[in-house]
């Protein structure tokens, strides 16, 4: 996962970002939580709308970026979430202290190739009728990222690029996480959603789905490419190329994004 995260970058698409998260905990039927977790909670508003839902639950968010739990932090000024720097994988559910009534995670799982393996645990530890949701981009045969790829492999830092530029590897198909999760003694979920995003109809950006890579899929080449000028001549070329395969109508930029979602009802144990 990318070491550095811009929230302002992030946030310029909030609406069409945070639209998956309000249909994702839709489906979370929950009354009266007591532990609420977001995982991967990124600059806290969508984590902070899951306490505006439940305002007597105990809600913790967790992220792996500093700079993101320092914008999450600056607008919870009533202090309504605990936020906690831990990556999902160093993550102990223990350190709650208690049955976790919901875990969410949003559009985080696919930067964690091991999180098949992390989910029974998260299950594990929720209290009985407990949920989980999560949802993932399923969209890493798009053009945007199709291309991202292609201009990294021809790059002088080809080597260094394409290992941290997965296609879509670390994420299953919806058929499998309903497997996984049905396998858990859950009632189970499963969807798939593809979203036609307009972007800036406005056409105050050049570039605009470059503007949205900026903000989540190129971050492992900004990792990589420390200096200006080579950070500058990538952009470029891979801007080039976007506009190309995304080309700006009179009311924006269709930019077309699936993605991947499931919510798991823990089921009681008989007694």
């Amino acid at each position: 996962m990318a070491d550095i995260w811009d929230p302002q970058q992030y946030e310029k698409f909030a609406d069409h970002r945070q639209r998956p998260f309000a249909d994702l905990t839709s489906r979370v039927r929950a009354t009266a939580p007591e532990v609420v977790v977001d995982l991967g909670c990124g600059p806290g508003p969508l984590t902070l709308s899951l306490a505006r839902r439940w305002p007597e639950a105990r809600v913790i968010g967790v992220d792996s970026s500093v700079e993101m739990l320092d914008q999450a932090r600056g607008r919870d000024r009533a202090g309504l979430v605990e936020w906690v720097h831990s990556d999902v994988e160093s993550w102990d559910p223990a350190q709650v202290g208690a049955p976790i009534d919901v875990i969410t995670t949003n559009a985080l799982l696919h930067w964690v190739p091991s999180h098949r393996a992390l989910i029974p645990g998260w299950v594990s530890a929720l209290a009985p009728n407990g949920w989980f949701a999560m949802q993932v981009p399923g969209n890493f045969g798009a053009p945007s990222h199709a291309l991202l790829r292609e201009v990294a492999a021809s790059s002088p830092r080809a080597a260094e690029l394409l290992p941290r530029l997965h296609g879509g590897e670390a994420v299953g198909e919806p058929a499998e996480y309903a497997e996984l999760l049905a396998l858990l003694d859950c009632e189970v979920d499963v969807w798939e959603t593809t979203y036609q995003h307009i972007l800036d109809p406005a056409g105050n950006q050049r570039e605009p789905v470059l503007e949205w890579t900026k903000g989540t899929a190129l971050l492992p080449v900004f990792d990589v490419l420390k200096g200006e000028g080579e950070r500058a001549d990538f952009v470029a070329a891979y801007g080039s190329a976007l506009v190309q395969a995304y080309s700006r109508r009179p009311f924006g930029t269709i930019f077309a994004f699936r993605r991947i979602f499931a919510v798991a009802q823990k089921k009681a144990r008989a007694s």
